[in-house]
């Protein structure tokens, strides 16, 4: 992870994902690091991005998608759901999990979508440098440590950002998210040229999308987040599905356009299930469950 988030050689790409199936598919797609989305987490969970999800829910989706990609998987933190305790706390059952990093944004608790409304308070920048440092001292060089600046979202000028990415750097982060929510990346090109590539710059073009890469590269930007787009998919495709089953009840109109469920099972890699019972059950017997289950329960139920 530490080459795909904190080298300013080469530009790296990390793709959302939220629960073992999109983290698989982005691993067959080709991609070499995940993004486990806060927004995209949430939303699976039904629940608002606004710290509604708890950090237990968190950490166990992030351990699907670790085991479902096999790939380094930077996780959307939050502000580390509280203060530098929790933040410490999340950071630990994270690298158990198998993470390979962590990004905390210096939002108050509980935090807001950054797309959503208008009032964003920050956090006090010597307070966000403490949840940072007990995090670093917590986990080390074992969790690459993000931190996210989120002064552009709240209108702030760049020189509030450099500001706070300086006292970020202090504080022993490895890398630094700048986010804004403008449709140009003006915003995010005035910050690296004041920034000066201190520390690699990791962005999110969730809304100036239409900047092409090759600017990101002039820019010396370390690594792009394409951090909804499988869930906005998703969510895009189940309601054209649901909406046409509903109205037409029946799905043979929609079964040419999902996927087979051999695709599903090519996905999950059923073969190895079969490959494995070959090997370790050969006769491929199953007691009959009747009978299993009067062995397994006659002495508690007599």
């Amino acid at each position: 992870m530490r080459s795909q988030v904190c080298c300013s050689s080469e530009l790296s790409f990390l793709m959302e994902a939220h629960d073992g199936i999109s983290a698989a598919i982005a691993a067959r797609a080709g991609f070499e690091g995940l993004w486990a989305s806060g927004l995209s987490i949430a939303s699976s969970l039904g629940y608002r991005d606004a710290n509604e999800a708890s950090w237990s829910q968190l950490v166990d989706v992030v351990g699907r998608i670790v085991d479902s990609s096999q790939l380094p998987v930077l996780v959307d933190g939050d502000g580390g759901f509280g203060n530098f305790n929790n933040a410490r706390l999340l950071a630990r059952k994270l690298r158990q999990s198998g993470a390979a990093g962590v990004a905390l944004e210096d939002s108050c608790f509980p935090k807001t979508n950054s797309f959503v409304g208008d009032r964003h308070p920050l956090a006090d920048i010597e307070e966000f440098s403490g949840r940072l440092r007990a995090v670093k001292d917590t986990v080390a060089d074992d969790l690459i440590l993000v931190a996210r600046i989120e002064s552009l979202i709240a209108g702030h000028e760049i020189d509030e950002a450099i500001s706070r990415a300086h006292a970020y750097a202090d504080a022993g982060s490895d890398a630094i998210l700048i986010h804004s929510r403008r449709s140009a990346a003006d915003e995010i090109f005035a910050f690296t040229r004041a920034w000066q590539n201190r520390l690699p710059v990791v962005i999110v073009p969730t809304k100036y999308y239409r900047t092409p890469v090759s600017a990101y590269r002039k820019a010396h930007i370390a690594t792009v987040i394409w951090a909804n787009q499988s869930m906005r998919a998703a969510m895009a495709a189940m309601q054209r599905v649901c909406s046409r089953i509903k109205s037409e009840e029946n799905t043979a109109s929609i079964e040419p356009t999902i996927a087979a469920l051999d695709e599903l099972f090519a996905l999950l890699n059923y073969d190895e299930l079969a490959r494995a019972e070959a090997r370790y059950l050969p006769e491929r017997r199953r007691p009959d469950c009747h009978d299993q289950s009067s062995i397994d329960f006659e002495g508690p139920l007599s």
